[in-house]
């Protein structure tokens, strides 16, 4: 939508959660899932039992991308961030902060089971009690891009180690990390 449609926008939408993502992060939560963390039972999707007849055929998938509100994020104006694992600033829209005008989250987690209205997974990166947006399957065919790349990030010096720390994969600091 350009500029000159910006009047012809509806600002007074609503969104409202589906439901919410339970999590034992109350005061800190990881930049991304840690893909090494266990924890069935600790990271659980509940939708609300109104939606719950929606989550039919979703254990079929083992991927969902899930779709949240960022309701502890601190709402920014701000155009540019930087990242916390780089002195690099960057814009807003080529960042994954949730600091921004519409803090609006994905993570694309593993179901382990559905139970009810219950979904268990892990990891997930949110905070107790993150309002739930949307749920959507994660489909290989349709979601895997084989020509995607790490823009910006690629040039970093160090990255394969950085990235190490962003995933939670335990590695060696001996050869001055």
């Amino acid at each position: 939508m350009t500029d000159k449609h910006k009047d012809e926008r509806n600002d007074g939408f609503t969104v409202r959660p589906i439901g919410y993502i339970e999590s034992p992060y109350k005061d800190w939560a990881p930049y991304q899932p840690v893909e090494q963390e266990k924890g069935l039972g600790q990271f659980q999707v509940h939708v609300d039992s109104e939606y719950a007849a929606g989550l039919k055929n979703l254990d079929r998938f083992k991927y969902v991308i899930l779709v949240f509100f960022c309701d502890k994020a601190a709402k920014s104006d701000a155009l540019t961030a930087r990242p916390p694992w780089t002195t690099r600033k960057i814009g807003l829209f080529a960042s994954r902060s949730p600091d921004r005008p519409n803090p609006i989250g994905i993570s694309i987690v593993r179901i382990h089971k559905i139970e009810g209205n219950v979904i268990y997974t892990w990891p997930i990166d949110v905070f107790d009690g993150t309002p739930l947006l949307d749920i959507k399957p994660y489909i290989a065919t349709l979601d895997i891009k084989a020509d995607a790349d790490d823009g910006w990030i690629e040039g970093l010096e160090g990255k394969e180690h950085l990235m190490q720390h962003l995933r939670g994969i335990p590695h060696d600091h001996s050869e001055g990390h």
